[in-house]
């Protein structure tokens, strides 16, 4: 039989976890991204922001697929969408000019965007290229989750 004193925690130990779970609660609610993470996991809803849209010129149909595959290769993003021809005017150098281009829809993590944004200036023919993005602001849960999947590294 067991004795009564052997059931119960070590002295100390129940101080222990009150701290680590103050601790824990103070952290959730002084920082705010923390906080919303918190809760987006307990109600399993959607973090404004936690996505987002990037959008890329591209000069031609060929190169806006080869970047595209490069994104979707390095898991930089899950889904790419090449919209054809657009026409464009910009200042250049001081003049305008007036070009036809191809938009790619990059949907992506947030957190990936500089990432995205680094490797675009790497790979991109464009001098400076047009690389921006917008957050996603809501969607549906079921896509926002496969592109979550659609950017897992292995």
């Amino acid at each position: 039989m067991d004795r009564p004193e052997s059931r119960c925690p070590p002295p100390g130990s129940l101080r222990l976890f009150v701290l680590a779970c103050l601790l824990i609660l103070t952290a959730i609610l002084t920082c705010p991204m923390l906080r919303l993470w918190f809760h987006s996991s307990l109600t399993r809803s959607y973090v404004s922001g936690t996505y987002s849209i990037v959008f890329v010129n591209c000069p031609n149909e060929q190169i806006a697929r080869d970047v595209a595959r490069a994104i979707l290769d390095k898991k930089l993003a899950a889904s790419v969408n090449i919209l054809p021809k657009t026409s464009s005017l910009y200042f250049w150098k001081g003049e305008i000019e007036e070009s036809t281009e191809i938009l790619l829809l990059i949907k992506t993590k947030t957190s990936k965007v500089s990432r995205l944004s680094t490797y675009m200036r790497l790979a991109h023919p464009f001098e400076i290229p047009e690389v921006f993005s917008i957050p996603m602001d809501q969607g549906d849960a079921r896509y926002l989750r496969w592109l979550e999947e659609g950017m897992k590294e292995n």
